[in-house]
This record gives C-alpha cells, structure tokens and sequence, in this order.
C-alpha cells in the first residue's frame, strides 16, 4: 500500500494535466469558433451594406439621367421622361430585397443611415417624374444625397470597425441657371 501511496501524487499530477489540457483545449475551441462566427457575420454585413448601397447607387444615377433630359444634370447620358420613370421603377423593385438584408444585418445607425439616403433618392426621383426644372432643387437634392450617402458610408465603416475613408464630397460642377 506505501507503493500505492507514493505513486499518488504522480497519478493525481497526471489527472490534473490531462484535465487542465482538455479544458484548454475546448476553451480555445469556443474563443475559435467565436471568432469564425464573428467573421462570417461580419462578412455578411459587409456583403449587405455593399449590394445595398451598390443598389441605391443605381437608381442615383437614374435620377441624375431623368434629370439631365430636363436640363438640370449634366450626366452625359440623359434618359427620356416615361423611360426614366420606367428604370427608376424597376430598380427601385430590384434594391428591396437588398433593404430586407440590411434591415435583417445592419445596425440601427447603419439602417437610419441608409433610410435617410433612400428618403433623399426618393424626392430626386419625385422631382424627376414631376418634370420640375427647378435647378435650385435640384442643386439641394445634389447636395442632401451626398451627405447622406457619406453619412451612410461612415456609419458602415463604424459598424465594421474598418478606418475612417475618403469622404467622396468632390465639388459639384457648375450648372448654368439657363436652360
């Protein structure tokens, strides 16, 4: 039994390392799979903030095609009235789903963010479909959605914890005030 009794402390060492190396192990299993289920989530956001604000961006210059066939923009390719309410239409239908995924993704700043730009788009595209030439408007509205897509872009980077980038305020080119 002094055997026995001598060779304890050995045995319960044993014990106690091939426990406290499981322990480690499914700990740093847990941190690991966290961090991939972090990512992936984060790919995703990354994935909604992008297909959405690419959706926005199409029906942006839309409005700026309508609105060069009125006289107010000078986007060198202006699209027709009826055929500018008929593209604007369709890719409004075409970013919805993007906005389910924000809205399923994002973060509450990320989506007031990305409503307010789309609130934007929305009185460009009603100006447009009106056929107002109201070039003072139409500088505002300019103006607004700009800073809301910068504000939309920050708020995304805030919520990727990505660095601050390039803001994309250029200055607007000079509309002359006769048609």
């Amino acid at each position: 039994m002094s055997a026995f009794l001598q060779q304890l402390p050995a045995l319960i060492g044993v014990v106690i390392g091939a426990l406290g190396s499981y322990l480690a192990v499914v700990r740093g299993d847990r941190a690991r799979h966290r961090r991939e289920r972090e990512a992936h989530w984060q790919e995703r956001r990354f994935t909604a903030y992008a297909d959405y604000a690419r959706a926005v961006k199409t029906s942006v210059t839309l409005a700026y095609r309508g609105a060069s066939a009125l006289g107010l923009d000078p986007h060198p390719h202006p699209l027709p009235p009826r055929e500018a309410d008929v593209s604007m239409a369709e890719a409004t239908a075409a970013r919805d789903p993007y906005w389910e995924a924000l809205l399923l993704l994002g973060s509450p700043e990320v989506v007031d963010r990305a409503r307010a730009w789309v609130v934007v788009l929305m009185d460009m595209e009603r100006l447009v479909r009106d056929g107002s030439r109201d070039r003072p408007a139409w500088r505002d509205l300019l103006e607004r959605q700009r800073v809301a897509r910068a504000d939309y872009y920050s708020a995304v980077r805030a919520d990727l914890g990505l660095p601050t980038g390039h803001s994309a305020r250029l200055p607007l080119p000079a509309l002359s005030d006769t048609p």
